[in-house]
Formats: structure tokens, C-alpha cells, sequence
């Protein structure tokens, strides 16, 4: 663990995430050309992210799974097909509603390149093992900082319909041959698994492994939720200000890059001070950043509270596989993990979907700010009742959990 083939598989590991993951943020730059074109309301513009980001959700635990039983190579094989047909099925369609249901098998190839990679690469990792799970983590918003700009950059000569057209080319010829590079297995999956098995020493404490991966969930839903309102609609908000999407675009891409050096830095910090310390500086940073949107919506003023955001909030997911890593059984993480992260996207869908709805019947984003403001509070109250059973002992690792 810890070597050079393990760094060596968490580059091409992070190649195949910056690729794979366009899917999420294509759809919220092209979400205000779709909403023009077809003339629909907010609410239902924001229909086709919600869907990717259901889609999304129950492919990182469905793909995990297939992760955990025939590796990760075929899983990404898979799911590149996946994502690519519906691109080109998008970009064919003349009807909404189809479009719309696409987008939740385009999410569900698209997992492929977060929670199922997260999974993989915390095998190859022990020391170094919150660095390595937050550079993998910070591929996703890597493939925002560098496709949301282009992306917004083709749709002043081109329209939406080119990009998914030219998407559904990129990935298979991107990711089906970096996904070979990813076929030896480690060694020592088996070993942790049966060290875990084996481990009569763990202190038992009043909440099952169950519970704890139900609680995390729950917790990821309303941080998520929270999470959504600044990264779904930022475009959407600027062009509302008079920005434009292309100022837009650019805070999001802002937004993204602050949120890699975030995971970055919250990765380090997990290394030192655990995956629950962590978790829960980083919501409560994304609380605070989350009121800065409400008295500031000049243009400079965006720029600048949405590197905040960024800066804040980007430890918040990598730091939920971590705390699974820690306390649950490691033979099992590509399910374990993908459904928490599966719960966290949930969040997002619903978060990205009701952010929309509000502006609808408010014609302002100020209430949705609100809105994500309550939702990061459950989530730490959530994570605050949490922590302090979980200092009380190790989740014990039974059959019943």
C-alpha cells in the first residue's frame, strides 16, 4: 500500500473522473438553453439535473456493487457506454419529457466516475488513504472547472445539442482505454477483509454499523441539499442578475476549482484528524459561506463568495467515505460507500429540483438560499448526535450490521 503503483493508479484513476463526470455539469450550464427551447418553467428546466443527479445517486451504490463483484474495468466499460448513448440520445430528441427521463441513465453511467473510483482507490491506500480518496473526489469538480467553461464557450456559435452530441464521442473514446490501465486488483482487499472478520476487539457502543451508514446518509441529504442551491443555479441566478450564463459559468468554474483545492486540503486534514472532525468543520464552514450569499449579488461580490463557498464546502463528501473506511467492514466499501454517497446525490437532486420550484413561486433565490441555509443545520445536528456516540467506542463489525 502506499507505493508507487498505487499513485500510479490514482492518476489514471483521476483521468478517467475528470472525463466521466461531465455528465453533472453539462447539464447545468445547458440548463438555460433547454429551458428556452422548449419554453418551460424553472422548475422544470432544473427536471433533467435532478434526474442526472438521481441517476447519479443510485448508480454510484448499483455500479459499487458491480465494482465489488467483477472490478472496476468492466464496471467503467459499462457505464461508458451508457453515458454516451444517452448524450446521443438527447441530442437527437425533440421531446422534453424524453430528454428529461435520459438524463437519469446518463447520471447512472456517469457514477461510474465517482463513488465506484472512491471505493476502488481506498483499497490501495493506508497511510495516505484521505488524500488519495479526496484527490479522486475532486475529480468531479475538476471536470467542472475545465468543462463548464468550454462548454459555455461552444453554446455562443452552437447549440446545446452539439455539445451532447460531441460528449457522447468523448467519452468512449476516452474512458473505455484508460479503464484497462485499472485492471490488477489489490492484493489486499482480501486481507483487510478478513483482518475485519477476525477483529474480536472492537468495543461495542449502542449504534450498529446499520445505523451509522443510515445516519450518514440522512446527514449527507441535508448538507447536499444545501449544498445544491450555489452549484445547480448559479448560472441560472447570474443570468437573472443580467451577468449573462457566460459569468455564470465562470463562477461556477470558480466555485469548482476552489472546491478541488478545498478536498485537497480537507484530504490532508482527515489524514490528521479523522473523517468526523473533518466532516463536520467543513459543513459548518459551508453554513457560514451559505449566508454570504444573501446580502451580496453584485458581480464582484459573486466572484468572491462563490471561491468562499468553494473553499468551504468541499471536504464535506470525500469525508463521508473516509468515516465508512474507519468503521465499517473494508471488504464492503464499494457498497457501503455508494450508498451513502448515493443518499448525499439524492440530496442534491432534490436540493438542485427545490431550489428551482422556490424561485417559481417566489420569483427570487433569496428563500432557496434560506432554504439551504435550515438544511445545513439538520445536517449538523445530525453529525453533532453522531460524533458524540461515536466517541464512546468502534462501531462493532456483526453480521447484524
Amino acid at each position: 500500500m502506499d507505493n508507487r503503483r498505487s499513485w500510479r493508479r490514482l492518476i489514471v484513476a483521476l483521468l478517467i473522473a475528470l472525463v466521466a463526470n461531465v455528465g453533472i455539469w453539462s447539464v447545468v450550464v445547458v440548463l438555460p438553453s433547454i429551458e428556452a427551447e422548449f419554453n418551460s418553467s424553472r422548475a422544470v428546466a432544473t427536471l433533467p439535473y435532478a434526474l442526472t443527479l438521481i441517476g447519479f445517486a443510485i448508480g454510484n451504490f448499483l455500479i459499487g456493487h458491480l465494482v465489488d463483484r467483477f472490478g472496476v474495468t468492466k464496471a467503467l466499460i459499462f457505464a461508458s457506454f451508457i453515458i454516451s448513448i444517452n448524450f446521443l440520445f438527447c441530442a437527437l430528441s425533440n421531446n422534453l419529457f424524453a430528454i428529461i427521463f435520459s438524463h437519469f441513465f446518463l447520471g447512472l453511467g456517469t457514477a461510474a466516475g465517482f463513488g465506484p473510483l472512491i471505493a476502488d482507490i481506498s483499497h490501495w491506500f493506508l497511510k495516505k488513504r484521505g488524500i488519495a480518496v479526496a484527490i479522486i473526489a475532486s475529480g468531479n469538480y475538476l471536470s467542472g472547472v475545465i468543462w463548464s467553461p468550454i462548454i459555455a464557450n461552444i453554446l455562443i456559435s452552437n447549440g446545446w445539442r452539439d455539445i451532447y452530441l460531441i460528449l457522447s464521442l468523448v467519452i468512449s473514446a476516452v474512458v473505455i482505454p484508460l479503464s484497462f490501465l485499472l485492471l490488477q486488483k489489490s492484493k489486499e482487499i482480501k486481507l483487510i477483509a478478513l483482518q475485519a472478520k477476525k477483529n474480536a476487539d472492537i468495543t461495542k457502543i449502542s449504534i450498529s454499523g446499520r445505523k451509522l451508514q443510515f445516519c450518514l446518509g440522512l446527514a449527507g441529504v441535508g448538507c447536499c441539499i444545501a449544498m445544491a442551491m450555489p452549484q445547480v443555479h448559479i448560472v441560472a441566478y447570474c443570468v437573472g442578475l443580467g451577468f449573462g450564463s457566460t459569468i455564470g459559468a465562470e463562477m461556477l468554474s470558480l466555485m469548482l476549482a476552489c472546491g478541488v483545492v478545498s478536498r485537497i486540503l480537507f484530504g490532508l486534514c482527515a489524514d490528521r484528524l479523522g473523517g468526523f472532525y473533518t466532516l463536520i468543520i467543513s459543513s459548518t464552514l459551508q453554513l457560514i459561506s451559505l449566508f454570504l450569499f444573501l446580502p451580496f449579488n453584485g458581480m464582484i461580490s459573486l466572484y468572491l463568495v462563490s471561491a468562499i463557498f468553494g473553499l468551504s464546502q468541499g471536504g464535506i463528501v470525500p469525508s463521508y467515505t473516509i468515516v465508512v473506511r474507519e468503521f465499517l467492514p473494508a471488504h464492503e466499501a464499494g457498497q457501503r460507500i455508494g450508498i451513502v454517497l448515493m443518499l448525499t446525490i439524492f440530496g442534491m437532486a432534490i436540493g438542485g429540483w427545490m431550489s428551482g420550484w422556490i424561485f417559481d413561486q417566489t420569483g427570487s433565490y433569496q428563500i432557496a438560499f434560506l432554504n439551504g441555509i435550515l438544511w445545513n443545520m439538520f445536517n449538523l445536528v445530525i453529525l453533532a448526535w453522531l460524533f458524540f456516540r461515536i466517541r464512546k467506542g468502534y462501531v462493532t463489525l456483526q453480521s447484524a450490521s
